[in-house]
This record gives C-alpha cells, structure tokens and sequence, in this order.
C-alpha cells in the first residue's frame, strides 16, 4: 500500500520534470560558471587542454586591467544610465499601460499594437538618426542621450506589461476614488499605483537588466565620458595582438555581473510576487 500511495504522489512525470528543470539549469548556469572560474585562471591555465578544474587561484586579471583602465566609471556610467532609464519608462510606460487598460479611446488597442509593433525595428535604424541628432545638439557621449535612447525601446516593453496589470484590477476601485473627489490622475497615483507595485517593481528589473546589456546604442552614441561596461567588455576582445584577452574578458564580465546578481536577490521578494501576480492574473 505504501508503494502504491508513493508511485500516486509521485508519478514518473514529477521525476522527469525535476530532472529536466535540473538539467536545463546546469546548462544555462554552467557558461557563467565557467566564465568566473576562469577569471581566477593564470594565463597558462586557462588555455590548458584538458582544462583545469582545479588551480591555484589567482586575481592578477582583475587588478591587471582594473588598475590600466576606467572600469569602475563605467560602471557608474552603467548604474546611472540603466536606473535612470528604467525609471524614465516605468513613469512613461505605465501611465500610457494605464491609459490603454482603462481610457476608451478610439482605434486605442490598435494605437498600443502599433507602439508594440516598434519594438521590431532594428536597433541600428534606430540609433543613426539619433546620432545625428545628438550631434546636431552637442549631445553625443552624454548621458541624458543614452538614457531617452534606451528609453525608446524599453517604453512600449513596459506599456504592454503594466497595461495587463491594471487590466486586472477592478474599477470600482477608481469609481470609488473618483466619487469621494479624486481625479483621474489622482485615482491614478493613490490607487492603482501602490496595488500595482509588485509589476511596477518587476518591469522595473527586467527594463534596468535590458538597459544593463546594451551595446549597440552605447558603442555608437558614446565615445569616452558616458561609455558603458559593455561597451569596455567589447573592447578588451581585441585588446590583445595575439587574440582575446581571455583573463581580463571573464574579470570585467564578472564584475560586470556581481551587481545585477546582488540587486535581484535584493528585490527578489518583490520580482517573485510581481511574476506571480502576473502569471495568476
């Protein structure tokens, strides 16, 4: 009988599921395994065939390049930009989510659909005519110019996220506001605001980790002052006559991953709740 209550709580699907997901996460998590493991290489080690799991450890990469070069600038750089925009479209996007799930307008769905559809235009057609705007302006290597750049494809990303929260939420919520005196816009802040803020917070992450990556608009709307991590990584894949630098590429990614890694354990209470208020809504 024991047997039998066993094999009805745990079928051999749960099992093949664990096993998959196991899988599927030793796959995804080993390159960034690698990728520290080897920054902690010597040089000679790190092109050892077999390679080397065991080594003595070194951080001759991280102080070699981070004492040659501006990286924690860069760093800055990336942490000011990528916040700031992300911030920017969270302001934007979910008051244009908010006026698509509750305003009727007409042609409105159609509207977001269009706004949604500039998500597929290439980047680079996107970023030469802002490039030449920005130097019409004096405003190349800036970083007001990154932040509105990167803020254009993170908008409609935001707008379609935000707009299925709000959806979810009751209007007699607002019409209660609205007869006790509220504006709309005043319903708006004082209500669906903090009742959202679980997706707010999520959007929030994901459109601060995108801003994170970015290298297109960096590389061409940057030159020195406001230039990004990614853009240094880039860099270093040639820093070297005889190929990659193989030691400072892993030091500079790892670093450049430590933070995102720290902040979303930081917020993961709210990334977690916020993904699942989305998935059950």
């Amino acid at each position: 009988m024991s047997t039998v209550a066993v094999r009805r709580n745990f079928p051999i699907g749960h099992y093949v599921r664990v096993v998959s997901s196991v899988i599927v996460s030793l796959l995804f998590l080993f390159p960034i395994f690698w990728m520290v493991l080897t920054s902690f290489k010597q040089q000679v080690d790190i092109f050892t065939v077999p390679p080397k799991l065991f080594f003595e450890p070194t951080f001759d990469s991280y102080i070699r390049y981070f004492q040659r070069s501006d990286i924690v600038g860069k760093l800055a750089n990336t942490v000011i930009i990528a916040s700031c925009s992300a911030l920017l479209s969270i302001v934007v996007g979910s008051m244009a989510g908010y006026a698509l799930a509750r305003i009727k307008l007409k042609g409105a769905n159609a509207f977001g659909v269009i706004i949604l559809l500039s998500r597929g235009v290439p980047p680079i057609a996107l970023a030469v005519p802002i490039f030449l705007v920005a130097r019409k302006y004096g405003l190349t290597d800036k970083h007001i110019t990154l932040i509105i750049a990167y803020a254009t494809f993170l908008i409609p990303y935001v707008m379609w996220l935000m707009r299925g929260f709000f959806l979810s939420l009751p209007r007699e919520l607002e019409e209660a506001a609205l007869i006790d005196g509220c504006s709309r816009f005043g319903a708006f802040i004082r209500i669906i605001v903090p009742l959202s803020m679980p997706g707010l917070i999520s959007t929030f992450i994901f459109s601060m980790i995108l801003s994170w990556e970015e290298l297109l608009f960096a590389l061409v709307l940057t030159n020195r002052e406001a230039t990004t991590i990614p853009v240094a990584i880039a860099g270093i894949a040639g820093d070297t006559d005889t190929g990659a630098n193989w030691g400072a590429l892993t030091a500079v990614g790892t670093a450049t991953v430590i933070p995102v890694v720290i902040f979303a354990l930081f917020i993961q209470k709210w990334l977690i709740q916020g993904l699942a208020d989305g998935t059950t809504k």
